[in-house]
């Protein structure tokens, strides 16, 4: 990819510090590490957007799969906050999925299901990139992530899906990524060969998958993405385990404690302390916004002082081996 097609975004108020600060995936562009996601906010979403721009997050996370998703409605979330000043374009990374027809409802798709792997993913494409222009005269939108949603029926059938996604790589898309994806699924991603049309291998930036108890926090998949420098973004985070990690952990009470914030946000401090990790957050309450983005910053700021840097190291150490004995 070219130089020239690199996202590096402004950054945030809230990205100071080395726990807050963007990651850099492998095309070169930056990407926060909390994104804002949109599932399920329904006739909701735009407002949510608008709000969460306008208190700092610049990660959005969304998918052109109407059953959970209205992306038609973050993309008017992101006119808005544009034509209000609250950000531009340059200091946004949007994300959204092609969604294979069982992720669907019949009725309500965004491409003809009787159409090739190939087609579908032109199509969704396309749609999304009129749904997601940043302005109402942008001739030239683009998303900075595109997600596979799920592996297809077979590996021949995920290969064309992400063929066709590369195909938009590097200018209407600037990278890729894979969600609800097994270690072998992403193994298959990553040694291809996947071709795009100049015969470059793509490999995913991202992938996405729940970080709970019932994957293990998918601690050996997390391991091959470390190794391969694919970032990890993880859902579920709080919602996964029902509030255990939150009531029984003493590393997360004793960060929330050192850091006045609150135990979902000591928890979320933690989750991106293991490294190469992004957090979805689906909040729908401003003050929580507002606190998830400041509190990462809090934390932040307590890592760097001597005394802070010592109890987190012990911190990090007791939430580790809760995650990875699970």
């Amino acid at each position: 990819m070219s130089s020239s097609t690199h996202t590096k975004r402004t950054s945030g108020p809230h990205t100071a510090s080395a726990l807050a600060a963007d990651h850099i995936l492998t095309t070169g562009a930056s990407m926060p590490r909390l994104m804002y996601g949109t599932a399920w906010k329904k006739e909701r979403t735009a407002d949510l957007v608008f709000e969460a721009l306008q208190v700092g997050f610049r990660g959005i996370d969304t998918a052109a799969q109407p059953r959970h998703y209205r992306e038609d409605l973050v993309g008017e979330g992101v006119r808005r906050a544009v034509a209000a000043g609250v950000v531009s374009r340059s200091d946004l990374f949007l994300q959204t999925k092609y969604s294979p027809p069982p992720a669907q409802d019949a009725s309500n798709m965004p491409y003809d299901a009787s159409l090739s792997i190939t087609d579908q993913v032109r199509a969704s494409v396309a749609s999304s990139l009129r749904n997601l222009a940043a302005t109402e005269s942008d001739e030239e939108p683009y998303i900075d992530c595109l997600v596979l949603h799920s592996p297809l029926d077979t590996p021949a059938a995920t290969a064309e899906a992400w063929a066709a996604m590369a195909s938009f790589v590097p200018h209407k898309v600037r990278a890729l990524g894979i969600s609800n994806a097994s270690a072998a699924d992403v193994e298959m991603l990553l040694d291809g060969p996947m071709p795009t049309p100049t015969t470059t291998p793509m490999p995913p930036a991202v992938v996405q998958n729940r970080f709970y108890p019932g994957n293990r926090y998918e601690v050996p998949l997390r391991a091959l993405c470390a190794s391969r420098g694919v970032i990890f973004q993880a859902f579920w985070t709080l919602s996964g385990d029902g509030g255990r990690l939150r009531q029984r952990a003493g590393c997360v009470k004793r960060v929330a404690e050192a850091c006045g914030v609150d135990a979902a946000v000591a928890q979320y401090a933690l989750v991106l302390g293991l490294g190469g990790i992004s957090i979805l957050d689906g909040t729908t309450d401003r003050s929580h916004m507002v606190a998830d983005l400041e509190g990462i910053e809090s934390v932040g700021r307590w890592i760097a002082e001597d005394e802070g840097k010592k109890a987190w190291g012990e911190c990090l150490v007791e939430f580790r081996g809760i995650i990875e004995g699970a």
